[in-house]
């Protein structure tokens, strides 16, 4: 167990008054090791918050590098940022917030090939990527590996999320066997995204990762929760595991990982 210092009693003393949470939820977010898959406009809150919030070890995937069209959603970049790493600018911002955490960063794109050896060693996943692709590969990783995860996606004012408990719970490709067909779904880029939109979802998957970390509350499993922000319309949709689920059924045909189409973007961060 880790022994709480004065500074962090002081630190986290909004936490450990929760009587879901108390110093031993607390200690046990310092123990934890999370992942967040992408540092934009969902893992910009994400990071954010798990920071914040004590987790012990974050770590941060993305290969690309801050842009100006990011600023608009990715609160984690500022404008002097311009053309850094985001997985480095992102870091830096954590460490600022909290400096007792350890973070981890991969620049690199996920692929079949290195997506197990990264996730490995981590206690929970989010995904805030921005295409189908990378979307099911999580999905198909995670469920292999018994890991549990929370996936996320948003467009124009829309948002969907849920949580994946490999074993216990129905998994992304329950609901979505296979990417859909190559443009048939805009990306943000071609679409819009309104940006506190981010902020919203990151913020839900945040507290999910938060919730399973401590044991409090309900996860969002077999559950896909949706919002429309123009009109705030939030909406919880039952979701089944599948026995004939090709991943996680009974009788699966999917083993090994796939790679897919990353032009072919859904909900987009």
């Amino acid at each position: 167990m880790v022994q709480l210092t004065d500074t962090q009693l002081d630190r986290y003393s909004r936490h450990i008054i929760l009587q879901e949470v108390g110093p031993e939820g607390q200690e046990k977010l310092m123990n934890a090791r999370v992942l967040v898959i992408g540092a934009g406009g969902l893992g910009s809150p994400i990071a954010l918050y798990l920071a914040a919030a004590g987790v012990g070890c974050i770590g941060i995937v993305d290969a690309d590098v801050v842009e100006i069209s990011n600023l608009q959603r990715q609160v984690i970049h500022f404008s002097s940022d311009m053309q850094r790493p985001k997985v480095e600018s992102a870091a830096e911002k954590m460490r600022a917030i909290n400096p007792d955490i350890e973070v981890n960063t991969y620049k690199i794109y996920l692929n079949a090939s290195n997506i197990q050896e990264i996730i490995s060693g981590y206690d929970f996943v989010l995904d805030g990527t921005d295409n189908f692709a990378t979307k099911f590969l999580i999905n198909d990783a995670c469920v292999m590996a018994g890991l549990p995860f929370s996936h996320g996606g948003i467009l124009r004012f829309d948002g969907q999320t849920m949580t994946v408990l490999p074993g216990h719970s129905s998994c992304y490709r329950c609901s979505f066997r296979q990417p859909p067909p190559p443009d048939a779904v805009p990306s943000c880029s071609q679409a819009g995204v309104l940006g506190a939109i981010a902020g919203m979802l990151g913020t839900i998957q945040a507290a999910e990762a938060l919730k399973f970390i401590t044991g409090a509350g309900t996860l969002l499993t077999d559950t896909l929760l949706t919002f429309d922000a123009k009109n705030m319309h939030f909406r919880r949709v039952s979701l089944k595991k599948r026995s004939d689920c090709p991943l996680c059924g009974e009788n699966p045909t999917l083993h090994e990982l796939e790679e897919g189409d990353r032009a072919t973007c859904d909900l987009s961060a």
